[in-house]
């Protein structure tokens, strides 16, 4: 019989969020263990965020190659996607290995148990027939798993989920992607620009379904120019695939085919796996529970993808400190979801923070919209060449204050910087017209959409 171990504090999963409530709780002299059954660090270093940056860094330069005829003589480019699938695996991933993670961890005193992990009571979790017991708490942050429709003959085909699509170490001739979700819709354009020639399935009426109609109308000419094929109020009805090439059938009848196919259409987390009933909460609830603490139960506390609160790196690392604070007894303000930021990396980007319109209207608030459009900005009409793009704020008419804002465009996702201070900081629209916006730049287009508020 194994002997269990204790600790001060025991973290469930090692994804972006663990491992820095991990990391710093043993920096500040816990004794803290780690579980992780993959790679330390989670989605994002190694099948997300850098990666596909990587990716799109890429991509985007082939399309500024292909924008210097007419503005500064005539270019040529070449795409090889030998040297993106090279630093994907030698700079981002070590070859997905996290040996440099791992020490960056149990280098700050902490141990890390390799293994899927499982709560079995208040303050237990075990891993493999061993329970590691919490002193002080249990910290859950294992994160969420690609969604697999249950599209007829779907699981019977080799389909690839974000990982295959950034393990790629050659180009597909064709690529279906289902889903005109951001990770979709980044990798589509990523691939197009490389030569594949990529189809978009998203069954909502538009690309982006979350995001504002204006962005989603800014993408969808993005995508359509680089040649993409988009299929929105469309279904997959049934998936086949003939050892080389998949068909994929439409709710209408008709079909598309290519050489692979990415589903891309969203990520639960699996508490059903995770014992979580030991500990009085609910096995079939989608997300984690947490309050604005980040508690889940008595001793359990919740961190990153898992809690639902948005798939971002950004907000699991906001939550662990906000978790680390509590195990250490230290003050500091409460979880506040008002200014979440996210930006869809496609060119234009598409930056957001906050409410959209349809989602102030729906929460009731008195609305007042402004928008400006990019191109009729001084730094726009410079830019020229790929400067599609608006900046659109949402206002509470009563507060007199920025409730969500929209900065899609050249660099969309650096001039949200500013719309996320505003929203964050409440700072009162008066202000924000009255304050100097440099020229020329993209986001003195703020100005503009501020004037366009009324």
């Amino acid at each position: 019989m194994t002997m269990d171990e204790q600790a001060d504090v025991v973290v469930l999963g090692m994804g972006v969020g663990g491992e820095s409530v991990a990391g710093s709780l043993a920096e500040s002299g816990l004794d803290v263990i780690g579980i992780e059954n993959r790679l330390v660090g989670g989605e994002c270093p190694y099948w997300g965020c850098i990666p596909s940056k990587m990716i799109i860094r890429a991509a985007d330069l082939l399309a500024e190659a292909r924008r210097v005829d007419g503005m500064a003589g005539h270019a040529e480019a070449t795409p090889d996607w030998t040297p993106v699938a090279k630093r994907i695996r030698d700079e981002a991933t070590t070859d997905w290995d996290d040996r440099i993670a791992a020490e960056r961890f149990t280098g700050k005193g902490g141990r890390l148990v390799r293994g899927r992990g499982r709560l079995t009571g208040p303050g237990r979790v075990e891993v493999d027939g061993t329970t590691y017991e919490a002193r002080r708490a249990v910290v859950v942050g294992t994160g969420t798993t690609p969604v697999i429709p249950p599209i007829d003959g779907l699981s019977d085909t080799p389909y690839w989920t974000n990982h295959e699509a950034l393990e790629a170490d050659q180009l597909p001739e064709s690529l279906i992607v289902l889903g005109g979700g951001a990770v979709g819709l980044e990798l589509a354009q990523g691939f197009a620009r490389f030569g594949t020639r990529v189809t978009v399935i998203e069954a909502q009426d538009r690309m982006l379904p979350g995001e504002e109609p204006e962005s989603s109308q800014i993408v969808e000419r993005a995508l359509k120019a680089d040649g993409i094929d988009i299929h929105t109020d469309s279904r997959a009805g049934s998936v086949s695939h003939d050892g080389s090439v998949f068909t994929v059938t439409l709710s209408d009848g008709t079909s598309v085919r290519g050489t692979r196919l990415l589903v891309s259409v969203g990520r639960r987390a699996q508490l059903s796996e995770l014992g979580v009933d030991t500990v009085g909460l609910d096995p079939s609830a989608a997300w984690l529970q947490v309050d604005d603490r980040l508690r889940a139960a008595d001793g359990v506390y919740g961190v990153g993808d898992v809690t639902g609160h948005g798939a971002f790196t950004h907000m699991a690392t906001y939550q662990a400190d906000i978790v680390v604070r509590e195990i250490l007894g230290q003050d500091g303000p409460p979880a506040d979801y008002r200014a979440v930021p996210r930006v869809t990396f496609t060119d234009p980007e598409i930056g957001t923070v906050g409410m959209t319109e349809a989602q102030a209207r729906d929460a009731g608030r008195a609305v007042r919209v402004g928008v400006a459009q990019v191109p009729s900005t001084a730094r726009g009409w410079i830019h020229k060449a790929g400067n599609d793009g608006v900046i659109k704020l949402v206002a509470d008419a009563d507060e007199g204050v920025l409730i969500g804002a929209t900065s899609a465009g050249p660099t969309g996702g650096e001039v949200l910087g500013a719309l996320s201070v505003s929203v964050h900081g409440r700072v009162p629209v008066e202000t924000l017209r009255h304050m100097i916006y440099a020229y020329p730049t993209i986001h003195r287009g703020i100005q503009d959409a501020l004037r366009a508020l009324g």
